[in-house]
């Protein structure tokens, strides 16, 4: 067996097995539906995509996998993945089901993003979503050359597609540059990040929170304090992993008159990636505008 890197795209090679299915559809498990999305958009007829995690209710740091997740990965010739710890469960449904004839994308590998206190949610980084979607092109090509101009042309297509919302950005960058904000979680780090807003809420706190565990009384404090000093101008929750403490925020910024932008982690049903984070994008723009 031979392994090659290429962009972030990790390529088992076998001399045998076909690349597509008894459908003739080439077999595709996205991680996250947010790449699942994608993945659909680039494939087009040609690939069939399971997406693992879908509920936009459910908290993904304690899902758990189905036999059917089990099944699907075995199956699968090609597998997106974000990786930097936030889809682990995905390294183990892979090694349960070893297959030579299977390309991983790791998304964190085509970003070069590393260490234990990146930001995991790396399909907010709009400006990079480019990079994401030719890897995950890439490695149809590579695992179904037969329909490689069929990709090739769905990438494009996507990539146009992103104009609106790239569009968006600099809209907020342009109005509301070094806008203080703050986030419960930092879900939508990259996001802030690219339309120039400053999230002050304390690391202390979202990280915490987002791993689950309780921020310190001072962090909690100085929280608390930008909403009851009114130094932010919006607060992003994170609507899909909710504690008592982030309710308590939510509800006190409502009260302090702080407009609050629900954020999710997850793809909702009936959206495309782009509509979701267009919606997003506009819904933070309004509460700025307030």
């Amino acid at each position: 067996m031979r392994t090659v890197i290429v962009i972030g795209v990790t390529l088992l090679l076998s001399a045998c097995g076909g690349s597509t299915s008894a459908t003739g559809k080439l077999d595709v498990v996205a991680a996250e539906n947010t790449y699942g999305s994608i993945a659909s958009q680039i494939g087009g007829p040609h690939v069939s995509v399971t997406s693992i995690l879908t509920s936009p209710t459910a908290d993904p740091h304690l899902f758990e996998t189905s036999t059917s997740n089990d099944l699907a990965v075995a199956d699968a010739k090609v597998v997106l993945q974000n990786g930097l710890g936030y889809d682990a469960f995905m390294t183990k449904l892979e090694n349960a089901a070893p297959s030579n004839d299977r390309v991983v994308v790791t998304m964190a590998d085509v970003l070069g993003v590393h260490g234990k206190d990146a930001n995991p949610h790396l399909w907010y980084d709009v400006l990079r979503l480019d990079r994401m979607a030719a890897a995950i092109a890439a490695a149809f090509t590579r695992a179904d050359p037969s329909h490689a101009a069929a990709y090739r042309r769905n990438l494009h297509r996507f990539e146009r597609s992103l104009g609106p919302l790239r569009r968006e950005v600099a809209n907020i960058r342009t109005r509301f540059r070094d806008a203080p904000v703050a986030y419960t979680e930092p879900v939508p780090g990259y996001l802030v990040a690219a339309a120039g807003l400053r999230n002050l809420a304390p690391d202390s706190f979202t990280r915490l929170i987002e791993e689950g565990a309780e921020p310190s009384p001072s962090a909690v404090a100085a929280m608390k304090a930008l909403v009851a000093q009114r130094r932010i101008r919006a607060l992003l929750y994170n609507a899909q992993a909710v504690s008592p403490l982030t309710a308590q925020l939510r509800t006190a910024a409502q009260q302090a008159g702080i407009p609050v932008v629900p954020v999710t982690e997850t793809l909702p049903p009936g959206l495309t990636f782009q509509q979701w984070q267009l919606r997003q994008l506009r819904a933070i723009a309004a509460a700025l505008s307030k």
